[in-house]
């Protein structure tokens, strides 16, 4: 076991016990992590609490804060509410946009830091994670030939390290 700073600890102390909070009240905690288009390094959120209820935590790229929670708490609700969401699922959309996909993450342990802190999980024995994949204006996926979107937004499940 690694020995941190006496700070850092005590302020891991309290976002342990802020995520736990959270989590109480509301069901599920949203980590956001702020992107660095500059060095090709996307936005993305995910949750962390469903694990408790054996299901994958749920991530997504490319999206403002918001608009990425607005995503996560409804499909939690979901999953709350008995939903087993599944990989190759197609979600729909609230406001009539274009659908995502469910795409299960090969490295969740190189992303998912929280969701493991919380649930006191290594890397190697990481929860497992859902990526949500969205497709650009014109209804195309990443996948797909003349996708819209630079690549590094929304990266391949599994080519992503946090």
């Amino acid at each position: 076991m690694t020995l941190l700073p006496p700070d850092v600890q005590a302020w891991l102390d309290q976002e342990d016990e802020r995520t736990a909070q959270i989590i109480r009240q509301y069901g599920v905690y949203i980590e956001y992590v702020h992107g660095e288009p500059r060095r090709r390094l996307p936005a993305f959120a995910y949750t962390v609490g469903l694990f408790g209820l054996r299901h994958p935590e749920l991530l997504i790229f490319d999206l403002s804060p918001g608009s990425a929670a607005g995503v996560l708490n409804r499909l939690a609700e979901d999953v709350w509410s008995g939903a087993n969401l599944l990989p190759q699922q197609e979600i729909e959309r609230e406001g009539g946009e274009k659908p995502f996909i469910l795409e299960e993450v090969t490295n969740p342990g190189e992303i998912v830091f929280a969701a493991n802190r919380y649930y006191q999980r290594p890397a190697e024995a990481s929860v497992p994670v859902f990526q949500l994949t969205h497709a650009d204006d014109a209804g195309r996926y990443p996948w797909q030939k003349g996708y819209a979107r630079p690549a590094w937004r929304q990266p391949r499940p599994g080519r992503f390290r946090a």
